[in-house]
């Protein structure tokens, strides 16, 4: 029992101090936007008030919380530090929340205003900044939150249970864990906008509404559809989300404003459907999907073997 507690002690020892390093460092190149942006910004006028708290959102009390937790790591009062720096956690969340409307600003910014151009050009040459961009240094605090989670796991693991220090720590795991869930929960809903927008783009017309709330983009790929009556196979593109799969085939080549997007054949709700694999000839070198509707049955044809196995999760899932 003493020796696994020697050990405990080593590594939690390690970590701590690894953890304070980092802390120094993060605070170090959140300085630098503080110091030669925010500051500097905020005396000149160059931008006004609201488009300042735009781009930097709640950066001065994210380096203020980090500030105060790196002063009790450096005197070893770990517990209270980090029992103190959970109740700032819930910034992460919000820095999150405003990064894309921050970083759309700083490119506006850039684009309109003359003087903040230049400004930032000049602050960047400066060689503390090593030739980083404010563009490379606004993610910093979303890349620590995913260091901290790491940091405060492997701490928790190699402290003694049933200690207050345990429980402390304990506590902070969890709401750390909460918030980098917050925070990969925006992250995937604006991929999935952009996703939903992309296809939207590459089809014809507006007559197929894709951009709807709720729905999931989940896969695309080339498809060919076996026909009833012993017609040719027709290759056709198919956009799968969580509750639709969109066909479609692409437009002629020599369309003035169309000749790159695709045109909607069908749309199929997946709330009635149901799928089969349907192997036959074609098992060793690719497969059948049978795709039962009320008023249809879709057979969908690859000859790649893993892509068809793919389609089959994929849309079982969605289905499901």
């Amino acid at each position: 029992v003493e020796d696994q507690r020697a050990r405990w002690e080593r590594k939690r020892s390690r970590t701590a101090k690894e953890l304070l390093e980092t802390e120094h460092k993060y605070l170090e190149q959140l300085d630098l936007v503080l110091t030669y942006f925010v500051t500097i910004l905020k005396a000149k006028g160059t931008l006004k008030p609201a488009v300042l708290e735009t781009i930097f959102g709640p950066l001065e009390s994210l380096y203020s919380a980090s500030h105060v937790l790196s002063l009790h790591l450096e005197k070893g009062n770990l517990g209270p530090g980090l029992e103190n720096f959970c109740q700032s956690l819930d910034l992460y969340g919000h820095y999150a929340e405003n990064l894309e409307q921050a970083n759309k600003t700083l490119k506006e910014q850039v684009r309109k205003n003359k003087s903040f151009r230049r400004f930032k050009k000049l602050q960047e040459t400066r060689p503390q900044f090593q030739g980083r961009e404010l563009e490379d240094l606004l993610p910093l605090p979303l890349q620590r939150l995913h260091q901290y989670k790491h940091f405060f796991r492997d701490l928790l693991e190699n402290t003694i249970p049933d200690t207050a220090e345990y429980q402390k720590l304990a506590k902070t795991v969890k709401t750390v864990c909460e918030v980098s869930h917050w925070v990969q929960d925006i992250f995937d809903k604006r991929e999935n906008s952009l996703q939903l927008l992309r296809v939207q783009k590459l089809l014809k017309g507006q007559k197929t509404r894709v951009v709807t709330p709720g729905r999931w983009y989940i896969r695309e790929g080339w498809l060919l559809v076996v026909p009833a009556k012993g017609e040719e196979l027709k290759r056709r593109m198919f956009f799968l989300f969580s509750d639709i799969l969109i066909a479609a085939k692409p437009c002629h080549p020599l369309h003035l404003l169309n000749s790159k997007k695709l045109s909607c054949q069908a749309v199929y709700p997946l709330h009635q459907c149901s799928v089969e694999k349907v192997f036959g000839h074609t098992w060793s070198q690719g497969g059948l999907l049978s795709l039962s509707f009320p008023h249809k049955t879709l057979l969908l044809m690859s000859s790649n073997q893993q892509e068809i196995n793919d389609w089959y999760r994929s849309l079982t899932a969605a289905v499901r």
